[in-house]
């Protein structure tokens, strides 16, 4: 179980769900935000705060910290869309979903990114008491054709900041593509070439394109990994370049979740489903299936995980890796832990909410 911390973080339809690692088990540890719509939960490695995204539906959007592990927590200001703003001509931007929460670099202790529907980035420069619009990227000259996949308008779901340089930095669009910004988003430039939509009229649009999760290898930052509305993709030069790496008659083609290992680039995971109207696991059976040689080959991962009547999917923030150790999280509230790289798999619990995150911590 190398680095695979000792707390996973589960965001779900009913609250902030905490598990202990317990030698070589994981254990219940506590739910906060009980009955409430958590979008994304994660902990802050650089000050060890414990972060809630919460949807409240009618109520609207809040976002929480604590700085005890969940047995209390703060609201802070949510960040909210300039008054006047447009999503297009005669539609307000208004705050509709937290995506994503995605803390700063280590150079920079008090950054903070969260990604929102309608597509606005929006950054804290002081620990998350204040956040301000990107207006860089919000008034980029594609945005106002950014549209919604799966919900009604565009959303900002992954923030990839490169280790080496905190000024570059990368956000996935669902729907628009994946922006490159390396001046600290003064300026954004589209990194979509190779990739499909084959939901538009002209599949090689520059934007437009639907990544349901972008991910880079901490090792070596250039070499990203997207798994997208149409297939798995895969880039070694910054995004400049994409590859379609799906399986081609296999399950690893379609799904929302990709995770990249820590050291080794050619080495990825997904969690493959049925796509569009269905959204269950393919042939009602669930795998994970993982790569070691940049998409060449995939081998579907199944020990200890149902293989027949099974509708489960897997959410794009709902996989995650720690070292050898992977964990995930279902639609169907089922919760599956591995600690030897996804050849084997045990349950963590079939009853919780549908999870909408998982994330491993070292506390």
């Amino acid at each position: 179980m190398s680095d695979a911390g000792n707390l996973l973080i589960f965001g779900t339809r009913k609250g902030t769900i905490l598990f202990d690692r317990k030698g070589s088990d994981w254990k219940y540890r506590s739910v906060s935000h009980l009955g409430l719509n958590v979008s994304y939960a994660a902990l802050d490695p650089r000050t060890g705060v414990l972060w809630a995204c919460l949807d409240h539906g009618h109520w609207g959007r809040k976002l929480q910290r604590s700085r005890d592990l969940g047995a209390t927590w703060e609201e802070v200001p949510c960040p909210a869309y300039p008054e006047g703003s447009t999503i297009r001509e005669g539609v307000p931007a208004t705050m509709r979903y937290l995506w994503v929460l995605q803390p700063g670099p280590a150079d920079q202790p008090k950054t903070i990114y969260i990604g929102t529907e309608p597509g606005g980035l929006f950054v804290s420069r002081d620990g998350g008491e204040t956040f301000v619009l990107v207006e860089s990227l919000w008034n980029h000259p594609s945005r106002p054709g950014w549209f919604g996949g799966g919900r009604d308008e565009a959303g900002i779901h992954s923030v990839v900041i490169d280790p080496r340089d905190s000024r570059h930095v990368f956000v996935g669009v669902s729907c628009a593509g994946v922006f490159e910004s390396t001046d600290g988003g003064a300026t954004w430039v589209p990194r979509n070439q190779g990739l499909k939509a084959d939901y538009l009229p002209d599949s090689n649009v520059e934007v437009g394109h639907d990544p349901h999760l972008l991910v880079a290898c901490p090792a070596a930052p250039e070499c990203m990994w997207q798994q997208n509305h149409c297939g798995i993709f895969r880039t070694t030069d910054g995004g400049r370049n994409w590859q379609d790496v799906s399986q081609a008659g296999g399950p690893a083609y379609f799904g929302f979740a990709v995770a990249v290992d820590a050291r080794d680039p050619q080495t990825a995971w997904v969690v493959p489903g049925v796509k569009d109207e269905c959204r269950v696991a393919v042939n009602q059976a669930l795998c994970v299936c993982r790569t070691t040689d940049g998409g060449r080959n995939w081998t579907a991962l199944r020990k200890g995980l149902p293989q027949e009547q099974c509708f489960d999917i897997v959410f794009r923030h709902g996989l995650d890796l720690a070292g050898d150790a992977l964990a995930f999280g279902s639609t169907t509230g089922n919760a599956y832990v591995s600690h030897d790289r996804g050849d084997s798999w045990r349950s963590l619990g079939s009853s919780l909410p549908p999870v909408h995150s998982v994330r491993f911590a070292t506390v």
